[in-house]
């Protein structure tokens, strides 16, 4: 028996989302349809609201309702340092360390040439000049550290660098309350390579 057509549609419109496949979808679809449909309702007023209303913030590329979102607006930053990372949810991490009061840049996604991602759909030329802007005097790159992360930080690092941009990148090694024990060798090595003087 086969589904009717805006069932068949509500399912392949779920499975646009990351981890979601066939299954998930025409399990997340009959729930939505059968036990929820307030909840439905609101999910796709939400969605269609968020479409709208939604841009890029001019200034650090974060979703934003304003074209400079609150934080690049705020005069309580420091605007010498811009913090790269590679998506929102990045940028939300940080924000929580309460440990930097820069700005931000956000890639919205990481250098990955297999999957069709290159400069332009990480907007690097928006971060070139962003970097370049008289103001800024350091550039931190808090991109992950996966093999697209790595090589981002690495082409985006090489970039500035010719330009004259100082640049570092977040420290990598043991996390805290960690035991060397328990910690891959990996890990342990870049600990290493990483060491301070005290």
């Amino acid at each position: 028996m086969k589904n009717p057509p805006a069932l068949e549609q509500l399912i392949d419109s779920l499975r646009c989302l990351p981890g979601v496949g066939p299954k998930s979808a025409l399990r997340m679809a009959y729930y939505l349809l059968q036990r929820d449909r307030k909840g439905a309702a609101k999910l796709g007023n939400s969605l269609g609201n968020a479409l709208q209303v939604l841009g890029h913030c001019t200034l650090c590329n974060n979703f934003s309702e304003t074209p400079i979102c609150p934080l690049c607006a705020s005069e309580k930053r420091e605007q010498n340092q811009l913090c790269v990372v590679e998506m929102p949810t990045d940028l939300m991490m940080m924000e929580q360390t309460q440990s930097y009061n820069g700005m931000y840049f956000v890639l919205m996604g990481r250098l990955s040439p297999l999957d069709g991602v290159g400069p332009k759909e990480i907007n690097l030329d928006k971060l070139i000049k962003r970097a370049q802007n008289g103001v800024t005097q350091e550039v931190i790159l808090a991109t992950n550290y996966t093999v697209e992360g790595e090589a981002t930080a690495h082409y985006i690092s090489e970039l500035l660098k010719t330009r004259g941009v100082s640049v570092s990148r977040i420290a990598r090694g043991l996390p805290m309350g960690g035991e060397i024990e328990y910690v891959d060798s990996g890990t342990l090595s870049m600990a290493l390579l990483g060491r301070k003087q005290l």
